[in-house]
This record gives structure tokens, C-alpha cells and sequence, in this order.
């Protein structure tokens, strides 16, 4: 990486004039129906794109503590964590961003799915696995 001639903007990154990683703890709710429920971003990182619930950790709070309260801030449900999916190493130079992210599956206990923060996304909607493609077509 040493080698990387890319420009990156590392100002999003900064904490005490220091470039270092962010943790971003995400959820993977599905109903039902087998729905997967997504959010619209309207702010960076990756403004414009779809993805599951989540948000910033907190210093001192726990991963999946993280995980419930960011579900209900964000779509005003109320969730149980039932299992740690992954964990991603998200690099977006061009934004200057480096996020470490956990993501959970959960499960809702209460609660209808409503855009609680419309500042930051524009919808959520839940997406049958019918809408989804894999490569280009």
C-alpha cells in the first residue's frame, strides 16, 4: 500500500489532527415476509446508496448496545440481537473515510419501520429478496 498514488481526503477521519479508523455498527433486520429492511443515505460515507440500518459507536458503549439503540434512532424499532454476521474493513479514500464495521443480525420485537432521521436518509423500505441481482444484467 505503500506504493498507493491515490488522493485521499482524510479529513472525515480526523480525531486530535490524527487520521484513524471509525467504527460504524450495522444491522441486518429481515420480517416475516423475508423482507430486508434498507435505508436511503443521504449523507457520506456513500451518500446516495442503499444499506442496512447503523451507525457511529459510541466511546464506551458496547457493540450490540450500539446495534439496538442505532435501529431505533434511525427507524424506531425495537430489536434483539440474535448473531454477529461479519465484520468489514471499509476503505473509501475517496471520501477519506475508514470504517470498521460489525454487522448483526436482528430481529424486531416492536415497532413499524418509519424515517426517524430525515436529515440523513431519505426512506427506508423493506426489499422482498426478489429485488435483488447479482452482477449486471
Amino acid at each position: 500500500m505503500a506504493d498507493d498514488k491515490r488522493a485521499v481526503n482524510t479529513k472525515g477521519s480526523l480525531c486530535n489532527g490524527i487520521s484513524q479508523p471509525r467504527v460504524g455498527v450495522c444491522v441486518l433486520l429481515v420480517d416475516q415476509q423475508g423482507r430486508v429492511l434498507l435505508t436511503l443515505r443521504e449523507v457520506p460515507p456513500e451518500a446516495g446508496c442503499w444499506s442496512i440500518v447503523g451507525g457511529k459507536l459510541k466511546f464506551l458503549e458496547a457493540l450490540e448496545d450500539c446495534a439496538v439503540r442505532e435501529v431505533f434512532e434511525e427507524v424506531g424499532l425495537k430489536v434483539a440481537i440474535d448473531s454477529l454476521l461479519c465484520v468489514t474493513d471499509h476503505l473509501l479514500p475517496a471520501e477519506g473515510r475508514h470504517w470498521v464495521s460489525p454487522a448483526y443480525l436482528g430481529g424486531v420485537l416492536d415497532g413499524e419501520a418509519r424515517n426517524c432521521e430525515p436529515e440523513k436518509r431519505a426512506t427506508s423500505n423493506g426489499f422482498g429478496m426478489t429485488n435483488f441481482r447479482r452482477g449486471s444484467q
